[in-house]
């Protein structure tokens, strides 16, 4: 019965919020992005090497490429063949998908937790609203990588500083694996720079006796292994070319113009609404007890919360920062008001089944939710909604001879779906730069140019959203577009007229 009786009200609350956090973490796959990653991972499986140009599309065949995030892809690829290489919507491969996102999301936040302060049910809390920020751009991509090593690498910073636990040597192998997995690594380096930044204004500003600050002799040693995480990022099949990756995707104007996730966040949006709770919470808890904020959480914060109100995909980065800072200051709020909860550590046998069976209730809950999420008719639905599916099968089986153009947005799904046609443009936004990008939007929004553009470059047939300015323009030109209507409602095929 020892078993039983260890189920306290603590530990069951902690089971529950992570069984939660998990179960919410499951979602159909549908963000286009992801369909060229499996594409790209089956590529390096069947030709036994990594790309160094580009063999998928029709544009930018044979140029350089570096493709960033070959290790998850690879991953991805894996987990999606491992429950049946499927490519109708619906195939049993997106339950890998899902499984892999929620299992990243989950250890992230499990990292996060680690971090906080305070009892289990203000870390709780916290955790589901830091949970419902960062959820917002959760999806079955190699971001999730990031996401979790975002986490742990601050969670090694916060042994360091909190805990007087030197992991710091872990830093720089860690930096070299997220450089083979996504090139969001750029993450870990802010992170680094941001605590060191804090450290260094707490050794000049903050009293001589506060044990939060991490002296100078310490905090050397975080400098060095910064230095050393420097040149551990080239250990990667582009050496170092990947250093400057991060610098040109984000010079990249088209992404924030166009691009919902790389824009400014959209507080009319609903799923935002936790960001705002996030933040508020956070400076508003800071300011209302006596402890005057960390240096370094101050910086963390607010360099979060800047880059998340520049760009929304940075929202997940910010609710890494934030949750444990906003513990932190919502425990000595609570403590200075007397208002301390202090949960039971010990229970009866009677209590420790009753516990158990409400865990197992919300476990079948959650059982019930991931399976609803992931039934094949409930996938193939809602993928068949996102993407053009009709459109896709007829490329794959009875391709137009010639070059295809195609929206962006459907890119990645017809790399995936209709491997055997080269694509105008898809996902991979380094690859094609902002000028050709700007040039695929003149003739998306059928700006002066537009058709010179598809004579230029040898268009035969245009694969597009049926409701678009472009296909309203080429249904005028029947003499030069022939359509082919899918009864899918969303997507047309013009094929030009010889």
């Amino acid at each position: 019965m020892s078993f039983v009786r260890r189920w306290t009200p603590q530990r069951l609350t902690l089971a529950i919020l992570f069984v939660l956090i998990f179960a919410m973490a499951v979602r159909v796959p549908t963000d286009t992005d992801t369909w060229w990653h499996i594409r790209s991972g089956r590529y390096i499986v069947e030709q036994r090497r990594i790309p160094t140009t580009d063999p998928f599309s029709h544009t930018r065949y044979g140029q350089p490429w570096v493709d960033h995030s070959w290790g998850a892809q690879l991953a991805l690829y894996g987990v999606y063949s491992l429950f049946g290489d499927g490519i109708e919507p619906g195939a049993g491969g997106n339950i890998g998908l899902a499984l892999y996102m929620a299992a990243l999301a989950t250890l992230g936040m499990a990292f996060v937790y680690r971090m906080s302060a305070a009892n289990v049910y203000v870390r709780a809390f916290a955790l589901v609203l830091g949970t419902a920020t960062a959820a917002v751009f959760w999806s079955p991509r190699p971001q999730m990588f990031s996401f979790a090593l975002a986490a742990l690498l601050l969670y090694l910073l916060h042994l360091y500083k909190r805990r007087h636990v030197d992991r710091l040597w872990l830093i720089p192998p860690l930096i070299a694996l997220w450089a083979n997995l996504h090139g969001g690594f750029a993450i870990g380096f802010i992170f680094l720079l941001g605590f060191l930044l804090g450290e260094a204004l707490g050794n000049v500003f903050a009293e001589t006796d506060d044990p939060r600050v991490v002296r100078w002799g310490r905090l050397r040693k975080v400098a060095l292994i910064t230095l050393i995480a420097v040149p551990a990022v080239a250990l990667n099949p582009y050496g170092v070319q990947m250093l400057a990756y991060p610098f040109r995707t984000v010079n990249i104007g088209v992404l924030q113009d166009f691009i919902q996730e790389w824009a400014s966040p959209d507080f009319h949006e609903r799923q935002t609404w936790p960001f705002i709770a996030l933040l508020l919470g956070t400076l508003g808890m800071a300011a209302l007890n006596r402890r005057r904020i960390d240096w370094t959480d101050l910086t963390l914060v607010s360099g979060t919360a800047a880059m998340a109100l520049m760009s929304g995909r940075n929202m997940s980065v910010f609710a890494i920062a934030a949750t444990p800072v906003l513990t932190r200051h919502l425990e000595a709020w609570l403590t200075e008001r007397g208002w301390v909860l202090r949960p039971r550590r010990h229970v009866s046998t009677a209590q420790g089944w009753l516990n158990l069976v409400l865990l197992l209730l919300i476990v079948l809950g959650a059982l019930g939710k991931i399976a609803g999420a992931l039934d094949p008719q409930v996938v193939r639905r809602a993928q068949e909604e996102r993407f053009p599916v009709q459109l896709a099968a007829f490329l794959r089986t009875t391709p137009p001879p010639g070059r295809m153009f195609n929206s962006y947005n459907w890119g990645g799904y017809l790399m995936f779906a209709a491997p055997n046609v080269p694509v105008y443009v898809d996902g991979r936004t380094d690859l094609y730069d902002d000028a050709f990008l700007r040039e695929y939007l003149s003739v998306v929004f059928v700006r002066e140019g537009w058709a010179e553009t598809l004579d230029a470059q040898g268009i035969d047939f245009v694969a597009i959203e049926g409701q678009s300015v472009l296909a309203a323009m080429l249904r005028t030109m029947p003499q030069r577009w022939a359509e082919r209507q899918f009864d899918d409602g969303r997507s047309a095929l013009f094929v030009r007229v010889r």
